[in-house]
């Protein structure tokens, strides 16, 4: 009897204990289903984000492609982990879209994009192009895209982010110039000089603005040497004592 009993006893724990494996078992996969929900639709706002300041920017209509194509992956994902209506209809209008998009067609002249007067827009726009990168990157790391796409794509935006990078700093020596602030002028016309020379390889865009901004240098460094000889023969002490504490020469 006392056998049985301990019998009884040792099945309703070993019940007891299997059934709270399986209770924190399920728990475990609905929280995986909801964080991979969640991680999907982190992928699907981030990435319309990318959607809309692309737009505003001279990229091809394979990287527009390769952003849908990103977001309907990350739908059809969410679409088997949680079957809605709205989502299987946003899977029918993103396929429908890309369906649209002629990746044929040639890529924007760079030329044509004007830097925006707004300084939060620039950052806003230097942001993106790094964010488009870091998602090329991502395509690329999961085979969603070739090799070669990926390269020729990101050279573009790599092309890109130079030139909104270098006529910021050019924005940035104007507004110094126009303060009567040369020294700072000088410091941003010689990093933009910098950041074009290590381009490689160089295209017309670099030569051209390598060319003029080493004008301005020249110009600027003009401009300095005749405000430093005014102020020699308003003071001319200054001079002598510029002189004592110059580097001494080798002869």
């Amino acid at each position: 009897m006392y056998a049985i009993v301990i019998v009884l006893i040792v099945v309703l724990i070993l019940a007891g204990i299997a059934a709270s494996a399986l209770q924190q078992h399920k728990e475990r996969k609905e929280t995986e289903l909801r964080d991979e929900i969640a991680r999907q639709k982190s992928i699907i706002d981030e990435t319309e984000s990318a959607i809309t300041l692309a737009g505003q920017m001279p990229v091809s209509q394979q990287l527009v492609s390769i952003l849908h194509r990103r977001v309907l992956n990350a739908l059809k994902q969410n679409l088997d982990n949680n079957p809605t209506a709205d989502l299987k209809q946003r899977v029918a209008d993103t396929t429908s879209m890309l369906k649209n998009i002629d990746i044929t067609e040639p890529a924007p002249d760079q030329s044509t994009f004007k830097l925006p007067s707004s300084d939060k827009v620039i950052i806003k726009y230097i942001q993106a192009i790094k964010k488009l990168r870091v998602i090329l990157r991502s395509e690329q790391a999961k085979g969603n895209i070739s090799p070669k796409v990926f390269a020729s794509e990101d050279k573009s935006l790599e092309r890109l982010q130079l030139r909104v990078n270098v006529e910021t700093l050019g924005k940035r020596a104007n507004d110094a110039l126009q303060s009567n602030m040369q020294g700072s002028a000088r410091q941003y016309v010689e990093k933009a000089v910098a950041a074009l020379k290590n381009q490689k390889p160089q295209d017309e865009y670099t030569t051209k603005r390598i060319t003029e901004f080493e004008q301005m240098l020249g110009g600027l460094e003009d401009s300095l040497a005749k405000t430093n000889q005014k102020n020699i023969e308003v003071n001319p002490d200054k001079g002598d004592i510029d002189a004592l504490f110059a580097p001494k020469k080798k002869w």
